[in-house]
């Protein structure tokens, strides 16, 4: 006949003990890891990520008072912001992040009066070359 093995009540609480010990184990690294700022693992690839409407100084320097919104469409695209309350401001954004950098962003916004761009503010001026350009080819213009 075989001898029934009883437990001990040492062997009883040890399993519960161990179980509980495991999930606060388990607990505590799962809060710790959310906490550890940048956490970095070798050899993973991080992309760059664009997001929004990319903005030249090229396309800047074509931009010219008086011209319509098809012809600021053409140029700069279609904006990524129309407000609905103000249909003669758009806003151009460009959001880039190179892979594991710092986060950038740039902004254009256009004024338009009648159906006509009056002028833009942003992180993006025109050149020197392109508004000594435009001043050269308005007189001309005129003596047509």
């Amino acid at each position: 006949m075989h001898a029934r093995h009883r437990a001990t009540p040492s062997a009883r609480f040890a399993r519960p003990h161990s179980l509980r010990g495991v999930l606060l184990l388990g607990c505590l690294l799962a809060f710790t890891a959310c906490s550890i700022p940048r956490l970095q693992f070798p050899g993973v690839y991080k992309i760059d990520i664009q997001q929004g409407n990319i903005i030249t100084q090229e396309m800047i320097d074509q931009l010219r008072p008086g011209m319509t919104k098809r012809q600021v469409t053409f140029v700069m695209g279609t904006p990524l912001i129309r407000d609905p309350f103000n249909q003669d401001r758009w806003d151009y954004v460009y959001n880039y992040q190179p892979g594991g950098g710092e986060r950038g962003q740039e902004r254009v916004t256009m004024f338009f009066e009648n159906d006509l761009l009056t002028h833009f503010t942003g992180d993006f001026k025109p050149s020197e070359e392109s508004t000594a350009g435009a001043a050269d080819a308005a007189p001309a213009a005129d003596n047509s």
